[in-house]
């Protein structure tokens, strides 16, 4: 009963937290957006580009920009990785290999974060501050500023214009990141989380033996990776690790870092359209698959019947920190695998049939509730445009979204995003399973070992980093395969929402007329709801059919 109720509570306070953020970082995050005024050092970081920020791009010249900055970002973090025994700070560690170090600097640009080694010994210190965290704030940044140009596509009138991704990068990531970065650093190391530039030190154990531990920046790239849905640990035990995540007010803490952005973000939405109740719509349709989801996984790991152990224990606390417990272990689950965040404070791959399951599912819904920084909301704004064509085709009625009409040219690029991870998913999932080599590398060759394959590619796909383990992907094909699938998971749907952001700023605005389909009402709400259980979760059916339903009947 204590346990129950100090679960509740948990829940409670994360959203009270998040509700009493979601008005003032939503109306800053617009302001940020929106402003015309550029601060002294951004401009001092305009001139070390050569960029103009009163300029405006197209949508051909945004999506180049985006992809450049992609290109040269992976081709550096290549390089500092490949050199980083040449460089101060590298505690002695040896250079990545060439497959290690392409699928890391693709999971980092890509904010994915997936890791395949063990942070603590196989990166140095200035390879985790200068190359990971600093990517853990640009490429949330990145998300961003895709999302603020699908934006300004429904917001601007006949123009050819959406905005300046330098600037966006720019300014979200001074304005934004970096102040809530700084003040949870120092909140994380007030409640005991390390902040040092140790090497490694060599323990004895209570047993008589010796272990290394490795200091170094922990709290402060622990805060971005959370806050960024970025996801990657400086241990290999990432959030579980009592470095990281010290206690269960740390753990609450972070847990609010990996929602708060992107939670706050539909209000950026609203107040960008100049209509806040488009926001709270999205908003609720977020919060609702959250809180079932929250609800589902919970249950599932506390009403265990896998194993007499489990079910003993009064649920299934293998693969769970004690100082966590079940609620606060599935709440992070839920978290991170609904946002764009690989980070973990317990072990997937442990959970129920069910609650894996579900986990599973979050990510192959596309991270939308409430989705990575920047792209879950365009991707659920993606959504509400399949929603709306969907309504349309109902009534025989051209559809109309935020006075803009969707006709053949924008419901081409939305149907292109619903794809374009289904197919990286499967098609990767596929070729592993076909591949012998790749096969030899499952653990567990049976019904689990499939859906740890199935979470692996899914995991990339959608840019989230987290894994059931169980797997081993430290070697030439599933790194050189996973890092494609991230590449392609991470860039080609931006492709399509910026393709997209651009026939929409074209348009001129349609009136608001009696046969307008409201939407930002509770029924479409619920239409939203039916479309992306159907539209994007049967789609996975018969893979999770072969996984972790086909498990748990069993």
């Amino acid at each position: 009963m204590n346990s129950t109720l100090a679960g509740w509570l948990q829940v409670l306070l994360l959203v009270a937290l998040l509700a009493a953020s979601y008005r003032p970082l939503g109306d800053f995050m617009a302001h940020t957006l929106t402003s015309r005024r550029h601060l002294r050092v951004e401009r001092a970081v305009y001139r070390l580009g050569g960029v103009d920020g009163d300029s405006e791009q197209t949508w051909l010249q945004y999506l180049r920009s985006v992809l450049a900055f992609g290109v040269v970002s992976v081709l550096f973090l290549y390089a500092f990785m490949r050199l980083q025994n040449h460089l101060l700070l590298s505690i002695g560690m040896k250079p990545v290999d060439p497959d290690g170090s392409f699928n890391t600097a693709v999971s980092f640009v890509t904010n994915t974060n997936w890791q395949w080694y063990y942070g603590e010994s196989t990166m140095g210190h200035l390879v985790q501050m200068m190359g990971f965290a600093v990517q853990n704030f640009v490429s949330a940044a990145m998300g961003v500023a895709v999302v603020s140009a699908l934006i300004r596509g429904f917001t601007r009138k006949r123009s050819d214009h959406i905005g300046n991704f330098w600037v966006d990068l720019t300014r979200f990531t001074l304005r934004v990141l970096l102040p809530i970065s700084f003040v949870f650093a120092i909140i994380l190391v007030a409640c005991g989380a390390v902040q040092n530039f140790d090497g490694i030190h060599s323990i004895s154990t209570i047993a008589g033996g010796h272990q290394s531990m490795t200091g170094g920046p922990i709290a402060s790239q622990e805060v971005i990776k959370n806050l960024g849905t970025n996801g990657g640990g400086f241990y290999n035990a990432n959030s579980a690790h009592p470095f990281e995540n010290p206690n269960a007010l740390t753990n609450i803490f972070e847990i609010y870092l990996l929602l708060v952005i992107s939670f706050a973000l539909p209000r950026t939405f609203g107040r960008m359209v100049g209509d806040n109740r488009q926001g709270y719509a999205i908003l609720a349709v977020m919060a609702a698959i959250w809180i079932v989801s929250v609800v589902i996984v919970t249950a599932n790991e506390l009403h265990s019947t896998s194993s007499p152990a489990g079910h003993a224990a009064g649920g299934m606390m293998e693969g769970k920190e004690q100082r966590f417990g079940i609620w606060a272990s599935a709440l992070f689950a839920v978290s991170t695998t609904l946002t764009s965040c690989g980070a973990v404070n317990s072990f997937h791959d442990s959970y129920t049939p069910g609650g894996g399951g579900l986990l599973i599912f979050n990510m192959l819904l596309g991270e939308i509730a409430p989705g990575g920084t920047g792209s879950g909301l365009y991707g659920i704004l993606i959504l509400a445009i399949i929603a709306v064509f969907v309504a349309g085709l109902m009534v025989g009625r051209t559809p109309e979204y935020l006075g803009k009409k969707l006709g053949g040219r924008e419901m081409k690029f939305a149907s292109l995003y619903i794809l374009t991870t289904p197919a990286v998913v499967l098609v990767g999932t596929a070729a592993a399973m076909a591949s012998a080599g790749a096969r030899a590398k499952m653990l567990n060759p049976g019904i689990h070992g499939y859906s740890e394959v199935l979470y692996a590619f899914t995991s990339a796909a959608n840019n989230n980093g987290s894994a059931f383990a169980g797997l081993t992907v430290d070697g030439t094909w599933y790194n050189t395969a996973l890092g494609l699938a991230m590449l392609l998971g991470r860039f080609l749907p931006m492709v399509f929402v910026l393709a997209l952001a651009g026939a929409l700023a074209k348009q001129g605005t349609v009136p608001v007329t009696a046969g307008t389909l409201p939407t930002h009402r509770p029924q479409f709400v619920g239409l939203m709801l039916g479309v992306i259980l159907i539209v994007v979760g049967l789609t996975y059916f018969p893979a999770l059919s072969l996984g972790p339903i086909a498990e748990g009947l069993s």
